[in-house]
């Protein structure tokens, strides 16, 4: 009956960045990923449909975000892909472009920026010479 249909796989968290902590450089990581600190950089999931990103209210990113899942509730400085699905807590702060497929918003998040739903990331191309802005495809299943 409810919740049949639904196929999302529970990932155990395997690698946590601590409050204390300022990461410089791209991640790229499987499995999932707990962010209490500051990362200063790209976040990519390998090649995995139930790769989970969470960001507490204390995480921040300043970079792009790749990653099928992810819950947030902290900032991010930069553009987000959720191939999957999205999940914006209250004190979740986006500046930049989210992508995504299903997309959840607490009353109290915000995005300073667009939201895109369903563009793949390698379908995003740019546009004729005259424009500062890319063409976007949107995928329809």
């Amino acid at each position: 009956m409810f919740g049949r249909d639904k196929k999302q796989k529970s990932t155990r968290i395997s690698t946590i960045i601590g409050e204390e902590t300022e990461i410089h450089g791209d991640i790229m990581f499987s499995g999932g990923l707990h962010v209490d600190g500051t990362v200063k950089g790209n976040v990519t999931a390998e090649n995995q449909a139930y790769a989970m990103l969470t960001i507490s209210e204390k995480g921040m990113i300043e970079g792009e975000v790749k990653v099928p899942n992810i819950v947030l509730n902290g900032r991010v400085s930069g553009d987000v892909y959720a191939t999957e699905r999205i999940e914006l807590a209250p004190k979740a702060s986006v500046t930049g472009n989210v992508y995504y497929n299903l997309l959840e918003m607490s009353m109290g998040a915000s995005v300073n920026g667009s939201l895109v739903h369903n563009v793949e990331t390698d379908q995003v191309v740019a546009s004729d010479a005259g424009s500062d802005k890319p063409e976007q495809r949107i995928k329809l299943d």
